[in-house]
């Protein structure tokens, strides 16, 4: 399995996920190459924007087996532990479990095929089935403990329902395949019965869509607590900003002072000719200052990382890994080597001119043990490519054929091509490659495949 998968999150959005251990230092590069026929830019869009209003991610302690019941080898022992440490491991659980069943009902939705559609429902069904029961063969008798589980089986209870909800609410329809529809629904029902049996919620928290809603999330951001990594963000050159605003404020200054003086020259008292050249001056001051800072500010700016993120445990509080995050418009010409290369690998069709939107983030692991039986975090990271759909154009072309005398037409959607390129450097190890091709059209990605890389380029594996 590769250490850096790529796939499709959403309609307009995609993600990359990959896991690192104590003591790790990576180096994540992300090439996106745009068509100049999308209208995208540094002319249309502004990368920080983009970055605050596009890019978010998850970071968290991981296990390699998210399908596998934790809980019943971290609660063997419960008289042995404390409160906090049962809370801690409640949550480790329940947001695994949560984050496994949010993956697959995910990758299901983009199922098309009956047959495979209602196979993989059978099977996330199944799955739901065996863990909760595992879950629940654990429940605590300690009234200390009781409260900090019922919270968590409340919401996996109602987060299964709701995913498995939403996914028969998008089924294809069919009789031959009623009974995994009935077994899915008798989940669902169980499902709820379990909550009001247990009296989990209240008649009028039931009845009211934005109070189960509001409690839900409530109770999510209780089982992230101590999972979730902490992230301390700070936005890095402020002061270097600030600096390049007064130098390029002093240079516009010098030369508007040199015109004045060399203005008054000319004229001999104050004159009308004399206010007006001064006016004009000033004007032409107004109008270059901005432009002649953002010029020197991108030129500083180039190649620097923008933002630092500091990850930390919320319960110790102790730093668990620094980063350091990149977001910019390059020219072509500024590409590396290996990935200009790996470009040159297009078919002669798709060789369009292109911006080059480059993402990077480097990442230093603590060199000091994680959480006790966790080696790894997991970082995920979603792109939505909404703000680039806004800029296409709709599929507006027919296709005319004819047939026995009669012509007809078929209505075509305008699709483009996205080109994406990933470099991973681990420590002193060589770069890593891959190369992705994203189609997409206005309303949806329609596919994300990865193509081969040129002969001796080094695959991320």
């Amino acid at each position: 399995m590769s250490k850096i998968k790529v796939k499709q999150e959403e309609s307009l959005s995609i993600k990359f996920i990959h896991q690192m251990k104590v003591g790790d230092n990576r180096r994540l590069d992300l090439y996106f190459f745009l068509p100049k026929e999308m209208g995208i830019g540094p002319q249309s869009m502004n990368e920080e924007q983009y970055y605050h209003s596009a890019i978010t991610g998850r970071r968290s302690y991981y296990s390699s087996g998210l399908h596998l019941p934790l809980v019943q080898s971290r609660f063997a022992s419960q008289k042995k532990r404390t409160v906090e440490e049962f809370r801690l491991y409640l949550n480790l659980f329940a947001y695994q479990f949560s984050v496994a069943i949010e993956t697959d009902s995910k990758e299901l939705e983009q199922i098309e095929e009956p047959e495979n559609f209602f196979n993989s429902l059978q099977g996330l069904c199944d799955l739901v089935s065996q863990l909760l029961k595992k879950f629940r063969r654990n429940e605590p008798s300690d009234p200390k403990l009781k409260s900090y589980f019922e919270n968590a089986d409340n919401y996996l209870s109602w987060f299964c329902e709701q995913r498995l909800l939403k996914l028969l609410s998008r089924a294809p329809r069919g009789s031959e395949y009623s009974e995994v529809l009935d077994a899915s629904i008798a989940l669902c029902r169980a499902e709820s019965e379990h909550r009001k049996t247990k009296r989990y919620n209240s008649q009028q928290t039931k009845d009211d869509p934005n109070r189960i809603s509001n409690k839900m999330l409530l109770l999510r951001r209780l089982i992230q607590q101590g999972v979730v990594l902490k992230e301390e963000m700070k936005t890095l050159g402020i002061g270097l900003k600030k600096m390049t605003t007064g130098f390029a404020t002093a240079m516009v200054m010098l030369v508007v002072s040199a015109l004045i003086i060399k203005a008054q020259g000319v004229f001999s008292g104050l004159t009308i000719a004399l206010v007006l050249t001064l006016a004009v001056i000033y004007g032409f001051r107004e109008i270059f200052k901005e432009d002649i800072r953002n010029a020197l500010w991108r030129l500083i700016q180039k190649g620097r990382p923008k933002w630092s993120r500091i990850l930390r445990d919320t319960n110790s509080q102790a730093p668990i890994a620094k980063q350091l995050v990149w977001l910019d418009f390059m020219k072509t010409t500024e590409l590396p080597d290996k990935v200009a290369e790996i470009l040159k690998r297009r078919h002669r069709q798709n060789k369009l001119d292109a911006e080059v939107l480059h993402y990077g983030i480097h990442t230093r692991v603590t060199q000091k043990e994680f959480l006790a039986g966790y080696t790894s975090i997991q970082e995920q990271v979603n792109f939505s490519l909404a703000p680039f759909a806004r800029h296409l154009e709709r599929g507006k072309a027919k296709i005319y054929k004819e047939q026995d005398g009669k012509i007809s037409n078929d209505s075509v959607e305008r699709r483009y091509q996205i080109n994406l390129i990933l470099a991973v450097k681990d420590g002193k190890d060589e770069v890593q490659y891959a190369r992705y091709k994203i189609t997409m059209n206005r309303s949806m990605i329609i596919d994300i495949s990865q193509s081969e890389l040129p002969e001796g380029i080094e695959a991320i594996v």
